[in-house]
């Protein structure tokens, strides 16, 4: 009698597997709707960094509105005001302003 009970629930009972697929739906949701739309956005503003040349408005992560005056790999030297120039690294430069654009305050 024993032995039919124990065959009739191993018959019963799910594959393995299946237990770990609502784990894999909830990674799948969370790739779809919160990391690759984010890679997205940062390939996107590395390439646009990247392209920074002199001239360019830019605006830095810290608020700074400046006018590129000159590039290198890692660094690009801004005018934020006449005369007063500062040297920022390229990865903080949150935007570029593009021509005629005016800042929020003006």
């Amino acid at each position: 009698m024993l032995e039919l009970l124990a065959a009739g629930s191993d018959a019963a009972a799910p594959p393995g597997w299946l237990q770990f697929l609502p784990i894999v739906g909830m990674v799948a949701i969370f790739w779809f709707l919160l990391i690759r739309p984010q890679m997205r956005r940062q390939k996107a503003h590395a390439a646009k960094i990247a392209s920074v040349k002199k001239g360019d408005q830019v605006i830095t992560a810290g608020g700074l509105l400046g006018k590129v005056i000159k590039v290198d790999d890692q660094y690009a030297e801004i005018e934020i005001a006449q005369g007063v120039r500062v040297k920022a690294v390229k990865a903080t430069l949150g935007d570029i302003v593009p021509p005629g654009g005016k800042p929020a305050n003006d």
